[in-house]
């Protein structure tokens, strides 16, 4: 669901961010659609700065299968998400953006390895997909630090870790 609230909210997420990890399936779905807008002239400017960020910024795959990156400004790493975050924030500046890939989300959640969670509830049943909170997580506190809600009923969330 596109709305006001949504690209707000996506705007806010890539903002502070130097560095993209996704997984191989978000990979080849994103580096498919966000390019072409980044060129298109009558797309949203927040949608077009979002696809800029990605084209332009250092992406980092997680894969088993890919052999090399079909992108330019990609690496592809054969590596538990856990490790290959812990030698990112050591090594590179600003923000890491995981957008969208539970199969990442969930192995940084169980090493407490997140700092903030940018969340969007939309009034819709999607009826299956992924588990974002498993059970097993270990027990971490967060604070509300932004919320914002829209007139379909959508409400964005900014959570940042708590230690």
């Amino acid at each position: 669901m596109t709305s006001e609230v949504a690209r707000n909210h996506m705007n806010r997420i890539w903002e502070s961010a130097t560095t993209a990890l996704l997984g191989r399936l978000n990979a080849e779905g994103f580096m498919g659609y966000w390019p072409s807008v980044a060129e298109d002239d009558n797309a949203d400017p927040r949608d077009r700065g979002y696809a800029k960020w990605l084209v332009d910024a250092e992406k980092v795959v997680l894969s088993t299968t890919l052999a090399e990156a079909p992108w330019a400004r990609t690496r592809v790493v054969n590596a538990p998400a856990a490790d290959v975050v812990t030698n990112l924030k050591a090594t590179g500046e600003g923000d890491i953006l995981v957008n969208s890939s539970a199969s990442i989300i969930k192995p940084l959640l169980a090493a407490d390895l997140l700092d903030r969670l940018y969340l969007m509830v939309f009034p819709e049943i999607a009826g299956g997909g992924q588990r974002l909170f498993d059970d097993g997580l270990p027990a971490t506190k967060w604070t509300l630090t932004h919320q914002q809600s829209g007139e379909l009923g959508e409400i964005a969330m900014v959570y940042d870790r708590a230690r």
